[in-house]
């Protein structure tokens, strides 16, 4: 191997972490960016939601009002997304420089601790717009946030944090390190700088990937926010009825999330 060649293959072999954004520049572009897309496939979401409660499809609203949650969300995606990505990247920041073996625990931990920042003003958003999406008595949205305060006070926004949590962190340690691998394996395949489409290609089959061994506990998390007994907070508790009343596909009842899931990444990544 010549001196040039060897000089190709260092240079898409070494993973710069920092790469030139700015923590301001990932809080804003991840705002935007999440803003748009949580509005555009604000209808699979409810759909989504619909088919995970323990209500059921049709009494939580079938096909419609899947606009219904879109206010709350619309105020909340900007702080949201917005968190992730300035946290993800800044924690990249950290380690300007990182050897390949270490680059993917970077990004592990990067994610983690993105998931578990943005989940402060996640959690809320999701109690108010997931019950306004699915309430079998189709309450206002001020409404859903005055019980939710009467019934369990601040905390009552914060129900199924934890749960969330434990879904959301597994979601980032798979899909953000395959995301990445697969960004730099494509680049030193091709032998040039990754298109806007083929970021989005590696997006979308992480983010499938990640989707469909969290489902479970994602089905979880939605009837723990949509629950109206403290019993039914409980995490083994819910995780245990979902199984004995549907087995398996009471978790996997819409795993047609991965149509939503290549989209947001195909548009959001």
């Amino acid at each position: 191997m010549n001196e040039n060649q060897l000089d190709t293959s260092n240079k898409f072999n070494s993973i710069s972490i920092n790469g030139p954004r700015h923590y301001s520049t990932s809080l804003i572009a991840g705002a935007v960016a999440g803003t748009v897309v949580d509005i555009a496939l604000f209808p699979l979401d409810t759909l989504k939601t619909r088919l995970q409660s323990q209500y059921g499809f049709i009494q939580s609203g079938g096909f419609r009002g899947i606009y219904k949650g879109l206010t709350p969300t619309i105020i909340g995606a900007p702080f949201t997304a917005g968190l992730f990505f300035g946290t993800y990247d800044g924690f990249k920041n950290l380690f300007p420089s990182v050897s390949n073996n270490t680059a993917p625990l970077v990004h592990v931990c990067a994610g983690i601790v993105g998931e578990v920042v943005c989940c402060t003003t996640k959690v809320p958003i999701e109690i108010v717009k997931q019950r306004r999406q699915a309430s079998p008595n189709q309450e206002s949205i001020l409404k859903i946030i005055r019980n939710a305060y009467v019934n369990e006070g601040v905390f009552g926004f914060y129900r199924g944090f934890w749960t969330t949590v434990m879904r959301d962190v597994p979601f980032s340690m798979l899909q953000l390190p395959i995301w990445e691998f697969l960004k730099k394996e494509y680049r030193v395949f091709t032998g040039k700088p990754l298109t806007t489409l083929e970021v989005a290609l590696c997006g979308s089959i992480s983010g499938g990937i990640a989707a469909a061994l969290t489902t479970p506990i994602d089905v979880t998390k939605t009837q723990i926010m949509l629950a109206n007994s403290a019993v039914d907070q409980n995490f083994s508790i819910v995780f245990k009825n979902i199984y004995q009343k549907k087995g398996l596909n009471g978790y996997l009842i819409n795993l047609y999330i991965f149509l939503q899931v290549i989209t947001y990444n195909v548009v959001f990544r």
